[in-house]
């Protein structure tokens, strides 16, 4: 069906995988109600878990490459059944896991591999084919899913630990996980999209048509992953997905201790901090149909900017007020930037290597969230300061900011030529 009839399908392809994104990203995010429980039951240190974590990260950025290159060659649907049959096997590892090392080889590396298969890298590159003129509100909607997965599977991860245990939580997640994954991969997703995608028919060009726009002129189908790896607009975005990595980790880590090491309490701490994935929910929607219609480039500029004002108005604020206003500002622009990435990515390179693309790009990401981990703890430690770690938060998305500005505009939508007649 096409887009011109009353429904586009590829609006199920979105769904689903907002859904897969949702517990994904739950899990792998999700790791603060299942920390002091595994130390208690597995005789580990903070230290050995955290670096087990810390380094699992790294594993789950590491495999996007892999995963995007996957899901080009062979396909989303292969690729999700792979990811999904990996977290089962690592599941059931982790489950009879006593020592550190073997721990570290299932729970920090196997299963950061399964989730990054089943990641929004994966479902990139269907989205990408799926979508031109709506391209922006799809992956937006896969932003969407990350905030709900922290924002609902983490609690629900601390009610099931506490009624069953971790052992039964995480075996329970693992089945529920592989129940809806592979039916959506295979009932749902389909990786062949329509010739001329959500296109209108007046935006759809008449046959031997030139290219609308010198944007769509200058794709090039034939270029490589390593001659795109070399040109400009994509380290512009990994830096910029550096900087996101960055911050999000460092807030997610270390921004209820640095508030309350600024005086307030740990309730109003965590209410600040989850109100900015709240605000994150409802944001990513208005934003994707933003970057439809607006350049993405200036749109992705202002997240990074904002993010940055945020940043620094949380080091500052002194009342619960201030504190709420400046995490509902932070909220706004919280989600926008990995979906506007992956979007602009599709644009310049075309959605033939989005996903590998994509998964590099992400990689960038991951090393920055480890960065900022480490970073937010060593600065505290020797300075007992938190402006070294988020003071430097907001340099970088200063930075990625300008660097945002100068990414190449978008092919727009071509408009059909009249015909002679």
């Amino acid at each position: 069906m096409t887009a011109g009839a009353r429904y586009y399908y590829g609006w199920n392809i979105v769904a689903a995988a907002t859904f897969l994104t949702l517990l994904t990203v739950g899990m792998r995010m999700g790791i603060g109600p299942f920390f002091l429980p595994m130390t208690e039951d597995l005789g580990f240190s903070r230290n050995q878990l955290s670096t087990i974590v810390a380094v699992g990260m790294l594993f789950y950025g590491l495999a996007m490459p892999v995963a995007g290159w996957l899901a080009g060659a062979r396909g989303t649907r292969v690729t999700l059944t792979v990811g999904t049959a990996i977290v089962l096997l690592a599941t059931a590892w982790t489950l009879v896991a006593r020592d550190p090392i073997t721990f570290f080889l299932a729970y920090g590396v196997l299963l950061s591999v399964g989730l990054a298969f089943t990641s929004p890298v994966a479902l990139t590159p269907v989205l990408s084919r799926w979508f031109t003129r709506q391209r922006g509100m799809a992956m937006f909607f896969l932003s969407t899913g990350s905030m709900a997965g922290i924002a609902i599977m983490t609690p629900a991860f601390g009610f099931a630990i506490k009624a069953w245990g971790w052992q039964s939580t995480l075996l329970g997640f693992a089945v529920l996980f592989a129940l809806v994954t592979l039916p959506l991969a295979w009932m749902v997703i389909r990786d062949e999209a329509p010739e001329h995608t959500d296109l209108l028919p007046s935006q759809i060009p008449a046959p031997g048509a030139a290219p609308a726009t010198p944007a769509a002129a200058a794709a090039k189908p034939s270029m490589t992953v390593a001659q795109a790896l070399r040109t400009g607009p994509f380290w512009m975005i990994a830096l910029g997905l550096f900087a996101c990595g960055y911050s999000m980790n460092l807030l997610g880590t270390h921004g209820v201790p640095m508030l309350m090491d600024h005086g307030f309490d740990a309730t109003t701490s965590s209410l600040g901090i989850g109100l900015i994935g709240l605000v994150a929910i409802f944001s990513t929607l208005v934003l994707g149909r933003l970057s439809d219609i607006l350049p993405r480039r200036y749109i992705l500029a202002t997240i990074y900017f904002v993010r940055g004002l945020g940043f620094l108005a949380l080091m500052v604020v002194g009342t619960h007020w201030e504190l709420y206003g400046a995490a509902a500002l932070g909220g706004i622009v919280w989600a926008g930037s990995i979906a506007l990435s992956s979007a602009i990515l599709a644009d310049v390179y075309g959605v033939r290597l989005v996903g590998v693309l994509y998964g590099w790009a992400y990689l960038g990401h991951q090393i920055g969230a480890m960065l900022s981990s480490w970073l937010g703890g060593w600065g505290f430690d020797t300075y007992a300061t938190h402006w070294i770690a988020f003071g430097g938060s907001t340099a970088l998305l200063f930075g990625a900011a300008v660097l945002s500005l100068r990414l190449p505009g978008r092919a727009l939508p071509p408009r059909a030529t009249p015909q002679p007649a």
